[in-house]
């Protein structure tokens, strides 16, 4: 995996944020999604319910974004991928530490959506990972100066 950078930043914690990525597939169709950034991947939950699971099956190419702008204190930053998706088993501890980032860690608090993904049998409903490990990794900072 290629990595460029512009005034680098630490790509893995900015990627540790629960900022939401927008991930492009053939169409072309973009939607936003909760993700998690491990082991050098972008996971991110799908299953036969969802059309993001027929478009990646068809064509896995895909494109990803995950960026923030902050207007008070001129932070930009951005991180783009690109590479072939996989999709993978689920597992529940990952799916554990996905949810968490976005839900936080008491679950008595999560809508019960989340919880079915951890509690229902993937087999049977059909969860799986999208993975994406880029093919290339872009991270550029854009951050100005305020005032």
């Amino acid at each position: 995996m290629g990595v460029v950078t512009s005034d680098a930043f630490d790509v893995d914690a900015f990627l540790a944020q629960p900022l939401t990525a927008r991930l492009a597939t053939n169409g072309p169709t973009v939607r936003p999604l909760w993700f998690l950034w491990e082991d050098g991947a972008f996971w991110v939950l799908t299953g036969p319910w969802t059309r993001l699971f027929d478009r990646v099956k068809d064509d896995p190419k895909v494109s990803l974004v995950v960026d923030e702008c902050d207007l008070a204190s001129g932070r930009v930053r951005q991180v783009v991928a690109r590479g072939t998706a996989e999709l993978v088993p689920f597992d529940v501890p990952r799916g554990r530490r996905k949810l968490t980032r976005y839900l936080g860690a008491d679950e008595t608090r999560w809508d019960d959506r989340f919880l079915r993904y951890l509690y229902d049998d993937p087999a049977r409903r059909g969860t799986v990972w999208l993975r994406l490990t880029p093919r290339s990794l872009r991270a550029l900072d854009l951050s100005y100066s305020v005032g």
